[in-house]
């Protein structure tokens, strides 16, 4: 399976529920918070049933909502179980592989410190 960058998983998962929240607020005219809810439920597929759209172009929005965020929502909640796959078979995750490589880029800076270099001495607080 093709990784799937977690910037392009969270920035397509963002666009979809924005366009859906403007969309509901002014095609269907509810509160941003009620548009935003409904736009969440549908893309993942819990469908509480309210509110409904009432207008024409309000329902065929949501068929198009349902196909677009679907598929997004779907992906990211595959790549999470990637994630925890791979760390249950040993591959460190990608947090840990950023935390190692945080790690190693600090340990390289601390190996050429110079003893004479006083930048990061305690001593100095």
């Amino acid at each position: 399976m093709r990784h799937i960058p977690w910037f392009s998983i969270i920035w397509r998962l963002g666009a979809v529920i924005t366009g859906g929240t403007v969309f509901f607020r002014y095609v269907e005219g509810w509160t941003w918070i009620d548009s935003y809810f409904f736009t969440v439920v549908t893309i993942s597929t819990v469908g509480y049933g309210h509110p409904i759209p009432a207008t024409d172009i309000g329902k065929i929005g949501t068929t198009v909502l349902i196909f677009a965020g679907l598929g997004v929502f779907a992906v990211a909640l595959q790549q999470i179980a990637v994630e925890s796959m791979a760390e249950r078979d040993g591959d460190p995750g990608m947090l840990r592989r950023m935390m190692r490589r945080m790690n190693r880029q600090d340990h390289h800076r601390h190996e050429h410190h110079h003893p004479t270099d006083h930048h990061d001495d305690p001593r100095d607080d």
